[in-house]
């Protein structure tokens, strides 16, 4: 049971409805803000590294080069149409900055899914190795010596377990997306856009016919400096769910919008938390304000890591 698990690495267990997790959110979120005022890690004036300041959406930086950073990753997804559904992944992830402009990344992620009486997908209750990954990253400009910092991004994955039932799968995709970033008050704010396009080639271990599937994401966030360590901010996302792997038929779409915190703690330790709600949604051929076919009502992501 993920009530287990979830405790040894100090997050929030989520629970058989949304409310639990969306309170856990809100209260770490809470926490970053009082815990900047303790700490001064992190000086006015000093370089913002701006990759994790926004949540979902992600900033252009890439770290100095010959730096090293771990990050653990941790994302729950609830909120169906029917029934009670929960899934988390939790991702460890190695990265090495190999010159100014390059970087690589290697990971791992645990899945944990908790699903009853939801209308299509079998009941689940089971943790499993979900995925494992390897990103490249390449700054085209910086944003330090141009209008806007600009990064590709290149990250294949396999995978061993279907991300919304659980059922174990043969998976293979990839993952890119450009992430563009600009410094609208030097030190004090920071404005974000990423466009992401993933697809997927999913093979049932039971014999069944392959099938792909592609989404297109954009997302445009703000994250203010209101401390010395603390950034707080908003996100809103877009994305679109197609059959096939180069958006072939449309099947769905979702927009998300909420609230973002970051905070640098001493001894180049940080923390980021970001809360996504579907605000409207619609799934092709089904009626209803949001599209809880393909996408979650709600979505939480937790990060953790350091720098050495």
């Amino acid at each position: 049971m993920l009530g287990q698990v979830w405790p040894r690495i100090g997050f929030p267990v989520p629970g058989k409805c949304s409310r639990p997790t969306i309170i856990a959110a809100l209260s770490l979120i809470t926490v970053l803000g009082a815990s900047s005022l303790g700490t001064s890690s992190v000086k006015a004036g000093d370089r913002v590294d701006s990759e994790h300041l926004f949540g979902f959406t992600e900033g252009s930086d890439i770290g100095s080069q010959g730096e090293r950073e771990f990050k653990s990753e941790t994302t729950l997804r609830t909120g169906k149409a029917a029934g009670s559904f929960t899934a988390g992944t939790s991702e460890a992830e190695l990265k090495y900055t190999l010159s100014h402009n390059l970087r690589f990344s290697a990971g791992a992620t645990l899945a944990y899914f908790d699903i009853n009486g939801v209308p299509g997908i079998a009941d689940a209750n089971r943790a499993a190795i979900q995925s494992a990954s390897f990103s490249t990253r390449f700054r085209l400009l910086d944003r330090n010596k141009a209008p806007v910092g600009m990064t590709l991004s290149v990250e294949p994955h396999w995978g061993f377990i279907d991300e919304t039932n659980g059922s174990r799968i043969g998976h293979f995709g990839t993952e890119a997306a450009m992430l563009i970033d600009r410094a609208l008050i030097p030190d004090r704010l920071m404005a974000a856009f990423n466009m992401t396009f993933e697809n997927d080639r999913v093979r049932p271990v039971a014999p069944s016919a392959v099938r792909h599937e592609s989404i297109l994401c954009s997302g445009l966030a703000l994250a203010a400096r209101t401390g010395p360590d603390l950034w707080l901010g908003a996100e809103v996302r877009y994305l679109r769910s197609y059959d096939g792997a180069a958006l072939d038929v449309l099947s769905g779409q979702a927009v998300y919008f909420g609230p973002t915190a970051f905070v640098a703690l001493p001894n180049n330790y940080w923390l980021s938390a970001a809360l996504n709600v579907q605000v409207w949604g619609r799934a092709v051929g089904l009626p209803g304000a949001f599209d809880l076919t393909n996408f979650d009502r709600y979505q939480v992501k937790l990060r953790v890591g350091f720098d050495f």
